[in-house]
């Protein structure tokens, strides 16, 4: 039996990645959480009382506790799913983003280094990183050129991680997560936002009086794919026999519009009787007369990542790895979650 810590367990990701290694090996948990005045347990409050799962007290950003677990804990692989992953705020607070993606990171693989050096490392990647991009679709030899903080925040991460691999011999990988989504999304997601709006709209329609959805850049163009599709790849990655880098993806791209479009229509607002009227900052989405989604300008980013598109070839056939919910299963999924 193994060790295995994740941290951001409470969080999409980390939630997930427990319920998958507790199904799927004989392997102990071990869950870090930041201690907060309110806990916000709500994704792992099922795995509360496993006897393989337990949490502990790590605040990423603290390396004198972050020291203290893995010489503690002895872990045989370490998962970082802990990250500010919030692109949209990374711009308001960049410092603590590069503090929690990045000098995080640095702070375990020192730790790893000194107390558990056969110990396996995944920090989670994201396709932010390719930012202003250059090639359509972007593979792993896509240069980095990320247009957020948090974008340069993951990075700055996966130079020190391959830093690390290269001087020291460690197991330590960051693989590329394009975007990816479920019932467990936060709701300050763009996705997630709006399922749940829809979600509360359908409930409101009848009486006639609700606040429409407000949206920022509908245009942009995402690969989205199930987050519990994700957690398998990871899982197949940071078990190669040798440290490689792959990209998650589902090989798709979908605009912001083309998801409201799905999430409306799966709550029952068919799209014979839905429509977009006007341009720019005056468009809006309407189901008869009514208006569902208009554009609120400070949803705008400073700097916008107008498309990216993954091409995931290398996992599906090197690892085995494919996703198994396409788009319009995981915008079904998510809107009938919001609706119960």
């Amino acid at each position: 039996m193994k060790k295995i810590i994740i941290t951001g367990v409470t969080g999409q990701d980390g939630s997930l990645m427990a319920d998958y290694l507790l199904k799927n090996t004989e392997h102990t948990i071990i869950g870090g959480v930041r201690r907060l005045s309110v806990k916000n347990h709500q994704n792992i409050d099922h795995l509360i009382g496993n006897p393989r799962f337990k949490l502990i007290d790590l605040d990423i950003t603290d390396p004198q506790n972050t020291d203290r677990v893995i010489q503690d804990e002895q872990p045989d692989y370490f998962i970082n799913f802990a990250a500010n992953s919030f692109v949209g705020v990374s711009w308001k607070m960049p410092a603590q983003v590069m503090e929690a993606n990045t000098m995080a990171v640095l702070h375990q693989l020192e730790a790893i280094r000194k107390y558990a050096p056969n110990c396996r490392y995944y920090n989670a990647g994201t396709s932010e990183e390719f930012g202003d991009v250059v090639a359509t679709p972007q593979d792993e030899t896509h240069p980095l050129r990320p247009r957020s903080p948090y974008g340069a925040s993951k990075c700055a991460a996966r130079h020190l991680v391959k830093v690390y691999r290269e001087s020291y011999n460690l197991f330590a990988i960051q693989g590329w997560l394009f975007n990816h989504e479920g019932v467990r999304r936060g709701e300050e997601f763009v996705t997630r936002k709006i399922t749940k709006n829809v979600a509360r709209i359908f409930k409101e329609y009848k009486t006639g009086s609700f606040k429409p959805l407000e949206l920022g850049n509908l245009d942009a163009k995402r690969d989205w794919s199930d987050a519990e599709d994700f957690v398998k790849g990871v899982w197949l990655m940071v078990n190669q026999p040798e440290p490689k880098e792959y990209i998650l993806s589902s090989n798709e791209t979908h605009t912001i519009r083309e998801f409201v479009e799905a999430a409306f229509s799966f709550a029952g607002f068919g799209a014979e009787k839905c429509r977009w009227e006007g341009s720019g900052l005056n468009e809006v989405y309407k189901h008869e007369d009514i208006v569902l989604v208009k554009i609120n300008p400070d949803f705008h980013r400073p700097a916008e990542v107008e498309l990216l598109l993954g091409d995931s070839t290398k996992i599906r056939e090197e690892l085995g790895w494919k996703p198994e919910t396409d788009f319009l299963s995981l915008v079904r999924k998510m809107v009938e979650n919001d609706l119960k």
